[in-house]
């Protein structure tokens, strides 16, 4: 993933707090300072409006348009005025029907709800921590919100999953103001995104309830991570037996179309993490495809990564949809190369019985995974109703 501009540690909601970064977060940070969530949301660049105007070339003259509007960071037009050399103030002219939401209009309600809500005897303002990235001069922000204790525990390790949301906006029209569903695998610091459906608010007309959306979404926290861990049992109880298949797992995720290098990075962890390297469950083969999205995907976050990351997530919360891929690109690749005669060999055939072998175990249990990834999926769904 591309190098953020900047990035800030946070723990705790506020400077009242009396916390500090989980060992393993810690362990993983470079940044040995946190400062609070809140502090750390008033620090981010906010924006206002500025009009806009033309350049006549046959008058030579400046004419304001009211129909576009300037997007510009005040404290750099400030330093602009001052004769400094500031950051370029300008972020984005969008038409007159975009509406400025800064980072306080979002997050500063969401303070407010995490002082009221618990976490068991622990207001969730006491055990919140993660991250903030910045990109393009902080006028594209990106954020890990994580609480430590609401998580999922796996037999057999003493490393659980920890929940939160990742949450996010820009000011170039690419991201409205953004929440979807976030985990961390304290075990292996994988990232495991796009847990639900995205909620977003669009920066046009007037700005909603921001401690309403909040309020709800951390009410279904709580179920999210029971969702999470439903899908892993299950998950762990259909293998791949890559001695049967005519693909060794490096082929597996080049199959479902990611690119070489985090292919050959997924397989390793993979096959390092199972018990039988040969006989994978789709757990574990989630697992890698995460472990190669979180330490070495090369690309921007965003749209660039979430194709991916839907891509690893069909392997734990979409079994059938993902063996349905494998089986349709082994197809296609078979029959590419399909002799003069128009017949296709017998070994793609054998291969394509082999994986369809795979398919109707997972097929019988397909049903029960699209159920309850619905659920999943929709557990915001009654923020934006």
């Amino acid at each position: 993933m591309r190098t953020p501009e900047t990035t800030t540690v946070f723990a705790g909601v506020d400077g009242r707090t009396d916390f500090e970064l989980p060992a393993w977060y810690a362990r993983e940070t470079t940044i040995d300072n946190p400062v609070s969530f809140a502090e750390a949301i008033r620090n981010l660049p906010r924006a206002i409006t500025s009009d806009v105007a033309y350049k006549n070339p046959y008058t030579d003259e400046w004419v304001q348009t009211e129909r576009h509007n300037a997007i510009v960071e005040p404290t750099r037009l400030a330093s602009q005025a001052s004769d400094e050399t500031p950051s370029d103030p300008l972020f984005h002219i969008p038409t007159d029907s975009y509406s400025v939401i800064n980072p306080t209009d979002v997050y500063a309600p969401l303070t407010d709800v995490l002082r009221e809500q618990t976490l068991g005897e622990h207001p969730l303002a006491d055990v919140v921590f993660g991250e903030i990235r910045q990109y393009r001069g902080g006028g594209e922000v990106h954020m890990d919100i994580l609480f430590d204790g609401l998580s999922v525990e796996l037999p057999g390790r003493n490393d659980p999953i920890t929940m939160g949301v990742t949450s996010g906006y820009d000011y170039f029209g690419g991201h409205a103001v953004y929440v979807e569903g976030f985990a961390r695998d304290n075990y292996c610091a994988n990232s495991i995104r796009r847990l639900t459906d995205r909620k977003t608010v669009k920066h046009v007309g007037e700005v909603g309830d921001f401690y309403a959306w909040w309020e709800i979404i951390m009410e279904q926290l709580g179920f999210v991570a029971n969702d999470l861990l439903a899908f892993i049992e299950d998950a762990t109880e259909i293998t791949v037996d890559f001695t049967a298949m005519p693909f060794d797992v490096v082929e597996f995720y080049e199959l479902l179309d990611l690119p070489e290098y985090l292919a050959k990075h997924a397989a390793s962890d993979a096959r390092s993490e199972a018990a039988d390297p040969l006989d994978i469950d789709m757990w574990t083969l989630h697992s890698g495809a995460t472990y190669a999205l979180t330490h070495f995907f090369s690309g921007k976050e965003g749209a660039s990564l979430d194709r991916y990351v839907r891509t690893a997530n069909d392997i734990l919360f979409n079994p059938e949809a993902t063996i349905d891929t494998v089986e349709q690109t082994f197809k296609q690749q078979a029959e590419a190369d399909t002799d003069q005669n128009g017949q296709t060999g017998l070994e793609s055939q054998v291969a394509l019985a082999q994986i369809g072998r795979i398919g109707r175990d997972v097929r019988e249990r397909a049903e029960q995974f699209e159920h309850r990834e619905a659920l999943l999926r929709d557990r915001f769904v009654s923020v934006s109703e």
